[in-house]
Parts: C-alpha cells; sequence; structure tokens
C-alpha cells in the first residue's frame, strides 16, 4: 500500500509543484463557513424562476431537506431555525465553529459540506446549484449517471458571471461509470464538456466494474493532462475493495464516496481510508429517499437538535463533519438548501457525539 505525504507538494501535470496553492492554503478555517455566514441566506428567487416552479410537498418528503417538513414539531423547528440564523450572524460563532476544509492527497482543499444533486433533472441541478452558491456552498457533486452535468456546469458559469463567486473556489465533483472501461478517455472529456468548467476538481469511479484498473488509469492520465485535479473512488464498502484500487494508484485515491448517516457508519471503513490519507464522503448523510423520514423522527436526534435550537437535520449534518465525514445532502428545495448549511454557528459535544455514534448499526437503506 502506497502512503501519501500531505502538504509537502502538488501533483500537477507533469511537474511535482511546492506551494501551488496560496490562494486557498493548506488549510483553511470554515471557508464554507464563511460564505455561508457573507452571503446569509439567500431568498434563491432566481434558481426558483430558472428551475420554472418550486418543489412540492411531496418532493421534498422524498428528498434530504429538513426535519421541519417530516415531523410534527414544524412550527417550533422553523421558530428554532430562525433564531439560530440570527445567532450565525456573528462573524465571532463562525470562527468559534468553523470546520477545517479537507487537505487532500492530491494538495487540493475540499469543504467539508456540499450540495449532493442525486435525482435531479437538469433543470433542477441548476436552479439547486445556483441557489446553494447563492447560500455560500462551495461543493457541488454531480455524475455522468445522474444526466444533470450540464446543469451544474451552467450554474457554476452563471454564478462566476454574476460574481457569486470565482470558478476556482468552487470544487465540483463527477463520476465515471465503470462500464466506460474501453472508452474511459473519451467519457472524461464528455463530462468536460458537459460541464464546461474548464477543469473538473474531483472524478470518481462511480462504483466497482469489471476492468477498475483501466478507469483508474485514465483518470490518472486526465490529472497529467490537466482536465482532473484530483480523484477517487465510490461505492468501495470495505478496506479490501478501498486498496484493490489505492495499491494500483500511481496517483492517490482522495477519497471514498459512500452511503454514510448515523444508522450506518461504516467506522472501520473509516479509519482505514484516514489512515492512508484519505477521506470518505457521505451520499444519503440524511438517510435519501428511503430513510429521511426515520432519521428525522429519531427522539435521540431531535433531542440533541433541540438543545442547540437547531433542526435534527442539522444536527446530523453538524456530526457528519465533527465526525471527519464529508457531507453533500441532497435538495431542490431553496429552503432547505439554505437551512443545511446553516451548522457553523454550534457544535455537539462529546457526550452528543457518543449518543449519535451509538445509534450505528441499523443499517444501510440502500443496496448498490
Amino acid at each position: 500500500m502506497k502512503e501519501w505525504t500531505r502538504a509537502k507538494s502538488v501533483f500537477w501535470g507533469d511537474d511535482m509543484i511546492q506551494g501551488r496553492l496560496d490562494r486557498r492554503q493548506f488549510v483553511r478555517l470554515g471557508a464554507t463557513a464563511a460564505a455561508s455566514m457573507a452571503f446569509g441566506l439567500a431568498a434563491c428567487s432566481s434558481a426558483q424562476e430558472s428551475a420554472g416552479s418550486t418543489s412540492t410537498a411531496a418532493e421534498n418528503a422524498s428528498s434530504e431537506t429538513s426535519a421541519s417538513s417530516l415531523t410534527d414539531s414544524a412550527s417550533a423547528s422553523s421558530s428554532a431555525f430562525s433564531s439560530s440564523v440570527t445567532q450565525a450572524s456573528s462573524s465571532q460563532s463562525v470562527a468559534a465553529y468553523a470546520v477545517e476544509d479537507k487537505l487532500l492527497a492530491s494538495g487540493f482543499t475540499m469543504p467539508a459540506l456540499g450540495l449532493g444533486t442525486w435525482t435531479l433533472s437538469v433543470d433542477e441541478a441548476e436552479a439547486s446549484t445556483y441557489c446553494a452558491l447563492e447560500n455560500g456552498y462551495r461543493l457541488v457533486d454531480t455524475a455522468q449517471y445522474y444526466g444533470n452535468e450540464e446543469g451544474v456546469g451552467s450554474a457554476v458559469r452563471r454564478a462566476v458571471a454574476d460574481g457569486l463567486c470565482a470558478r476556482e473556489d468552487v470544487f465540483v465533483t463527477s463520476k465515471i461509470m465503470p462500464s466506460s472501461f474501453d472508452r474511459a478517455a473519451e467519457s472524461i472529456d464528455e463530462s468536460l464538456a458537459r460541464l464546461d468548467l474548464g477543469y473538473i476538481d474531483l472524478m470518481l469511479i462511480h462504483q466497482p466494474g469489471s476492468n477498475d484498473e483501466a478507469v483508474w488509469r485514465a483518470l490518472e492520465d486526465a490529472v497529467r493532462a490537466g482536465k482532473l485535479r484530483s480523484i477517487g473512488i465510490s461505492n468501495y464498502y470495505t478496506p479490501e475493495h478501498y486498496d484493490a484500487i489505492a495499491s494500483i494508484a500511481e496517483i492517490p485515491v482522495v477519497l471514498v464516496q459512500n452511503e454514510n448517516h448515523p444508522y450506518y457508519q461504516n467506522n472501520d471503513l473509516q479509519v482505514h481510508v484516514e489512515s492512508t490519507g484519505s477521506f470518505v464522503e457521505s451520499w444519503y448523510p440524511l438517510g435519501g429517499r428511503p430513510g429521511v423520514a426515520q432519521l428525522l423522527a429519531n427522539e435521540t436526534l431531535n433531542s440533541i437538535a433541540a438543545v442547540h435550537g437547531k433542526t435534527a437535520a442539522q444536527a446530523i449534518l453538524r456530526w457528519h463533519v465533527q465526525a471527519g465525514y464529508i457531507a453533500i445532502p441532497g435538495s431542490s428545495n431553496p429552503s432547505h438548501i439554505a437551512e443545511n448549511i446553516q451548522i457553523f454557528d454550534f457544535a455537539l459535544s462529546d457526550d452528543e457525539m457518543a449518543q449519535v455514534a451509538a445509534l450505528n448499526g441499523v443499517g444501510r437503506f440502500e443496496n448498490w
């Protein structure tokens, strides 16, 4: 197993370049948190207009959103949320509860919280991504399989043109299908064209396939060509599966993206992955369509949230980032997108973290 020295150098093209990341720096405290507080809770009216309509109640209930639409305590949650947002306006509280961006083995930094776009149409992905960027998000996740890369790219370009952010400050992730092993290079170029952002910050093998090494070599070639900045894997659930790629990698695996949430924490994999200098990223951090109602109704999570004047969704996301995960909750609802990033004005205590850890073992909500 190769071990990669972090923060010493950045692999880019054919050179090992020292100190390339002066602008971002190797450790940025609360980049996403600071941005979210600077922009505040945006109304996202432009995002709604772009999508053509707002989300329905049924759509909200079937996506990773907030506790307020799924519990009997909607009014209390809404009131607590408004209060917490007011408190979050203090830059001092942002600094106190900031979460470090992740320094990847590639030398680039990645926010600890972002937006997922699974199941969103092109128009919905564009509207949701723009809304997220208005609210300070700087990480957006898409994939070839989702069929919405064009929407994500369009939103980022529009946000840059509107002065909301610079391209280099938005971390865009996409994924290549393993079935593309016989034309992986062309498949990467197709994602680049659909996103139309100049480069992709992170590209993952979407799931294990029949010839993962061929796909990985194509990803490495794309890094050397300046098309991708970092590369990793998704839906590899055991240390052995992770090592199958990490052991052959000439350019490091920077993270593995899997289903993770309080009911399925996969601690052994997280410990193993972090021992190699890599990270675990959580899709379905709130349980996704199959599990969001269960998680957001959990008494322990709601009790912890109430202590902090937060919703259960916010408590869960705060647990994710404190536990070391990167989390990408998905939503097409502007109010929920805004709510999900308001987790940088409080922190869970050691006892509360232990209470969430004790929920582990219920299991996954998906089987892929």
